[in-house]
């Protein structure tokens, strides 16, 4: 599977680990009462979608950059490539 890096262009994707869903990026409030439930779920639960999902990639033999990647789960075409600090920043958050 070949990932197009936004900023160095089409890599292997062994030069890169998963590291899961992109919701990741939102991660709870510390300090909101039900941190501890929000927490649990945050870190344990997890869907197994069909179709196109948003993963996180790190790229660990290149740049070391952060990517979230939407991926077709059933065909594996990678349907876009994003760095993950925009991803954040685009969310109301600066990484």
């Amino acid at each position: 599977m070949i990932i197009n890096h936004p900023l160095l262009g089409p890599r292997d994707a062994a030069e890169f680990v998963y590291l899961g869903d992109a919701s990741l990026i939102d991660r709870p409030d510390w300090q909101d009462p039900l941190a501890a439930e929000k927490f649990h779920d945050y870190l344990y639960l997890r869907d197994n979608p069909v179709g196109n999902h948003r993963e996180l990639w790190y790229h660990e033999q290149g740049d070391r950059s952060w990517l979230v990647v939407t991926r077709n789960t059933l065909t594996h075409e990678i349907i876009k490539v994003e760095l993950a600090t925009d991803v954040a920043r685009k969310r109301g958050r600066s990484r």
